[in-house]
């Protein structure tokens, strides 16, 4: 079977290291071993040494679902990735780990979005948070509320984020009912990969499923008890839409750390920066100074204090992490 790499997203842009090397993309990562979509169909494929060494130095440099890689056929019928190939865009986040690291979660992403599911009620906070990330990585990001035919008033809630998405679309969409869906496609068209990024139970799989038109992600139903869903997936995965496309779907992920995302959260809270620029002072913290127009927008209701709190939490934990992150490269 041939695959035709272009409705993946491969153009002339990307070349080969080694004119014996032929493109793949990665698919899924298990343990060291990659599943690669290449021209000839689906294959595995082990690392390289030269990408375990580069690894070692740092954990991004490993290839992630979305990557792009260079892929060498031995006379054994072995495969191994021989490189990644630089990455247009990339979601990164820090690990849970002491030291700040950063986790490649997916790459080479056109667009990434935030799904929320709307029953019993969308999760602001975690909203903003994964805006920052997304806006960081360079694709476009959008917010997607799943769910939407178990909300009373679905255009209300989509309305009541306008505050948390300044400049991001916002789609609210069904995928049992098919509502919305049509809005979604064409982050999935031919040459185009869309993720998604949310918490377990927020409806990813069946988004993924609505979207490829058949089951190809596992889904548990619904508890009754608190209206949230069973997340089966355990590992990033890419998945070809017929047709051309690809989605990107994630695991349901407990925290989310921000690594050095200074620019991602500047994005995320254009309407916080835009307010501290136009401060009297450039040094304002928006506490009591005057000629501060934080303050003025808290006090007018135009800015509401969760969003300014959110705002503060989220830089303190920024720089906090770039200095640490800073201080472990230092020689």
């Amino acid at each position: 079977m041939t695959l035709d790499l272009a409705s993946l997203g491969w153009d002339a842009s990307y070349t080969m290291p080694n004119h014996d090397h032929r493109p793949g993309r990665v698919v899924r990562v298990d343990r060291g071993v990659c599943t690669v979509l290449s021209a000839d169909g689906t294959v595995r494929a082990s690392l390289a040494g030269a990408i375990l060494s580069a690894a070692a130095k740092d954990p991004v440099n490993l290839p992630c679902a979305g990557d792009w890689v260079a892929l060498r056929v031995w006379p054994d019928d072995r495969i191994t990735i021989e490189a990644v190939l630089p990455r247009r865009t990339a979601i990164v986040r820090r690990t849970s780990g002491k030291d700040s690291v950063g986790q490649v979660l997916a790459a080479n992403l056109d667009a990434a979005a935030v799904v929320e599911p709307m029953h019993p009620s969308p999760d602001a906070g975690r909203i903003e948070r994964l805006l920052a990330l997304t806006w960081e990585s360079g694709a476009q990001p959008l917010v997607v509320l799943t769910k939407c035919d178990l909300a009373a008033d679905p255009a209300a809630v989509v309305a009541g984020l306008a505050h948390v998405a300044p400049g991001v679309e916002v789609l609210a969409v069904s995928a049992q009912r098919g509502d919305g869906l049509a809005a979604l496609r064409p982050f999935v068209a031919a040459g185009r990969t869309l993720a998604l990024l949310g918490p377990s139970g927020a409806g990813k799989s069946s988004l993924v499923n609505a979207l490829a038109g058949t089951v190809v992600m596992g889904t548990q139903a619904i508890r009754r008890a608190d209206g949230k869903g069973r997340h089966t997936t355990t590992y990033r995965a890419l998945i070809p839409i017929p047709g051309g496309g690809a989605v990107l779907d994630t695991p349901g992920m407990r925290a989310v750390g921000l690594l050095d995302a200074e620019e991602g959260l500047g994005r995320a809270f254009a309407d916080v920066a835009d307010l501290a620029a136009a401060c009297r002072f450039a040094d304002c913290r928006h506490d009591d100074e005057p000629g501060c127009a934080v303050r003025a927008a808290l006090e007018s209701g135009d800015l509401p204090p969760r969003r300014l709190e959110s705002w503060r939490k989220l830089q303190r934990e920024n720089a906090f992490e770039k200095r640490r992150r800073e201080a472990r490269l230092r020689p």
